[in-house]
């Protein structure tokens, strides 16, 4: 039996019907708009919806259009997606409305294969965008479309297996012919975050349990098989701590690396403490060496450990002054990671 013989006759429409009747209201469920629908996607990717709903019409607000988004520094945007996490996806977006006014008149394309020249648009959301926006009939696999696959048709492999992604291509290719793709393909996604969940699926609610080989089985989570963990590394990150009157001596990190565009203490880098003291040591004048505050944090496949040390006098300017200043912190554009090391310095001189 082929893959494609594998999806029941009345799977497109009952997956259909189910959308329609308990779909989660979300703002960019309201729009054809491809740029709308092209940000929503942008910040969805590795990030979840509750992340993601305060932060899509403030984004929007600021820029509502890519011809907007596009006249702005890249710096501006990353500001702007401070919270959001994973910043190349905002200097892509970026890039790719600049690619669209450009090169393309402002005009954004129309079909899956245009939309996967854009900067940071791979099959998946190319899929998303032309079937939302312009009811192509592309099709689209991410991680939740992968497991209730993997469930609902009972395939071996873990999740990263391509032998496994070039199945679930095939069938995601079939089942999206029809009426109303973006509907469809939305369904499929909705399948994944709301009923087949990762952890205690809600199979007794689910509107295809009856085809589903899993169910049958009794094991939902046994697929799609674990993929092997990756092993995470260490990184460690000394900051400065210069305070007054006016407020704390803030930098702005470069484009490159981790956390681009954002606001910070002053900082550097090592794969140990000292190596990271060592090298902030070599750039700005330090005061006593005992740290004052110490906070961890974790990135996708690193743990990071920050630690906060005493400045015996401000920063020297550099040229771009601009890209230092003082600052109320929790106003400004901040990492993360900053925002918990201020906080752990300003709890520490309350406590005294």
């Amino acid at each position: 039996m082929s893959d494609i013989e594998l999806i029941p006759e009345s799977l497109r429409g009952l997956l259909l019907e189910h959308y329609r009747a308990h779909k989660r209201d979300l703002p960019w469920r309201h729009t054809r708009d491809p740029y709308h629908i092209w940000v929503s996607e942008i910040m969805l990717q590795q990030t979840q919806v509750k992340t993601v709903l305060p932060r899509y019409n403030v984004f929007l607000e600021q820029f509502p259009d890519v011809a907007t988004l596009a006249s702005v520094p890249e710096e501006t945007v990353c500001e702007a997606w401070a919270g959001l996490g994973y910043y190349r996806r905002a200097r892509n977006l970026h890039r790719g409305a600049n690619f669209v006014v450009e090169e393309l008149g402002g005009v954004m394309p129309t079909t899956a294969k245009a939309l996967e020249k854009l900067p940071g648009v791979g099959r998946y959301t190319a899929g998303a965008i032309a079937s939302i926006a312009f009811g192509e009939e592309s099709p689209l696999v991410d991680g939740n479309v992968v497991r209730f696959f993997a469930r609902l048709f009972g395939l071996p492999g873990d999740k990263e297996s391509p032998a496994l992604k070039k199945r679930l291509w095939i069938l995601a290719e079939e089942l999206v012919k029809g009426e109303a793709p973006g509907d469809l393909n939305q369904a499929l996604m909705e399948q994944g975050a709301t009923i087949c969940t990762p952890t205690s699926p809600s199979c007794g609610v689910c509107p295809v349990s009856e085809f589903c080989v899993a169910f049958g089985e009794g094991e939902p989570e046994k697929y799609p098989a674990p993929s092997k963990k990756k092993t995470r590394k260490k990184l460690h990150i000394a900051f400065g701590w210069h305070h007054t009157k006016t407020g704390i001596w803030l930098e702005q990190r470069d484009l490159e690396g981790l956390w681009p565009g954002l606001w910070e203490l002053p900082s550097a880098e090592g794969s140990t403490e000292r190596e990271a003291l060592g090298a902030l040591a070599d750039r700005v004048a330090l005061g006593e060496e005992a740290p004052i505050a110490e906070v961890r944090h974790q990135l996708t496949h690193r743990d990071v450990t920050a630690t906060v040390y005493a400045l015996s006098k401000r920063p020297n300017n550099r040229a771009d002054g601009d890209a230092r200043r003082y600052a109320i912190p929790l106003k400004a554009p901040l990492s993360a990671l900053a925002r918990k090391a201020i906080v752990a310095v300003q709890s520490q001189q309350l406590g005294r």
